[in-house]
């Protein structure tokens, strides 16, 4: 059996350029990447919060049954749900882009990493899938001093088992 060979990684060859500060060089591609993801985490919650579409998709979540009782269009709502969950992950991948090489492969490290975030901090909580990503982030940022680059992913499911253990619900998620 004849496999096809992988696909060749793409990069988009985008510079902003860099400043120092201290012994850090720091890219401000990576400054422009963090404020973007700000940026639409910030309207995303805004739109969530104070529209009348995102306080319908908080009533659909809640209680998809009641929600089709009040009259709320369950069914319109979790397409357009659908529709807007895609625009943040199109947006990541086109940020990611310009970052680091990729091919079509390339989302599935990004997958496991965002499903990790989203049970550390709790399912269906904006600010717990933050504090995830912040924790997570803080441990690929730390531990590569410490131990060999390919022993992070194990220090990172390590602490996930563990929180799953001591908090089932997730760092910010209720007690049962």
């Amino acid at each position: 059996m004849d496999l096809a060979p992988l696909p060749s990684p793409r990069n988009f060859d985008f510079r902003l350029g860099s400043f120092t500060a201290g012994p850090a060089t720091i890219l401000w591609n990576r400054l422009a990447a963090a404020a973007a993801t700000i940026i639409v985490a910030g309207l995303l919650y805004l739109f969530l919060q104070r529209t009348r579409p995102g306080k319908h998709i908080r009533a659909v979540t809640d209680n998809r049954a009641a929600a089709e009782l009040m009259g709320i269009p369950s069914s319109r709502v979790l397409a357009l749900t659908f529709g807007i969950g895609s625009m943040p992950a199109a947006i990541a991948g086109a940020v990611i882009a310009t970052l680091f090489p990729f091919n079509i492969l390339s989302g599935g490290g990004y997958e496991l990493k965002s499903f990790l975030i989203a049970v550390l901090g709790s399912l269906g909580n904006p600010f717990g899938a933050l504090l995830g990503g912040l924790v997570l982030g803080a441990l690929e940022g730390v531990l590569p001093g410490v131990v060999p680059t390919t022993w992070v992913p194990v220090f990172e499911f390590i602490l996930f088992v563990l929180i799953l253990l001591w908090r089932p619900t997730g760092l910010l998620g209720g007690r049962r």
